[in-house]
């Protein structure tokens, strides 16, 4: 059994949009997976925390900064045969003040102290969050994030591809197949996650081909 580590944040989590409770099991994107690739063949590691960045303290709430995490999360659910990152949202919170270009370079700081501290070698799928959608930081939606936040995050898929390619992982751009839900602008919706699980699923079973060819070669 092979298994796949989804690190990112509330939309990894599943939070349910303008709450603060999760979407079950069979909804949220994680699930959705598991349950397509067979519950027999992989174990999907559920690793989402709302709040999560790639290397900013949040002054707010603890335990937020991934680089600081993932590491140890690599450790405690070894072995890991493919790790999925899905993380920059919260970065582009105006607390931060972060371009897209410094957000990418926190992006290549976690996978290279992953990499550095993992037990054997893992391989890799970047994924460009979700844009925010207009209006997000308005009275009544997520004041920690502007129209300037917005911008920032549309710019990501850009400069995540340019880590992906250098580090030489697989790379989804989120925002090319689901929106934030018009509840909150912010977080996907059902309808968001069954789109992102099916493009990452797709990802996955290329993943699964080119490991079958490479053992071809090796015998």
């Amino acid at each position: 059994m092979k298994q796949i580590l989804c690190f990112g944040d509330s939309n990894t989590w599943g939070l349910i949009p303008k709450t603060s409770e999760r979407f079950p099991w069979g909804i949220r994107w994680t699930s959705i997976l598991s349950e397509k690739l067979g519950q027999d063949k992989y174990h999907i590691v559920e690793e989402g925390l709302c709040g999560r960045t790639t290397v900013f303290d949040d002054p707010l709430r603890d335990g937020r900064c991934g680089v600081k995490v993932l590491p140890t999360l690599l450790e405690s659910h070894y072995p890991i045969d493919l790790s999925i990152i899905m993380l920059g949202t919260n970065d582009c919170k105006t607390c931060y003040g972060a371009s897209a270009e410094v957000i990418a370079k926190g992006l290549e700081k976690v996978i290279d102290k992953a990499r550095e501290k993992a037990a054997t070698p893992f391989d890799l799928l970047v994924i460009s969050p979700i844009h925010l959608g207009k209006g997000v930081g308005e009275e009544g939606f997520d004041t920690e994030f502007n129209e300037a936040s917005k911008a920032v995050s549309k710019k990501l898929a850009k400069e995540y591809r340019k880590v992906a390619i250098q580090k030489r992982a697989y790379f989804l751009d989120a925002s090319t197949v689901a929106k934030p839900s018009v509840t909150d602008r912010e977080h996907l919706d059902e309808i968001g996650h069954k789109a992102l699980s099916q493009a990452v699923y797709q990802i996955v079973k290329q993943w699964e081909k080119e490991n079958v060819l490479k053992e071809e070669r090796a015998v």
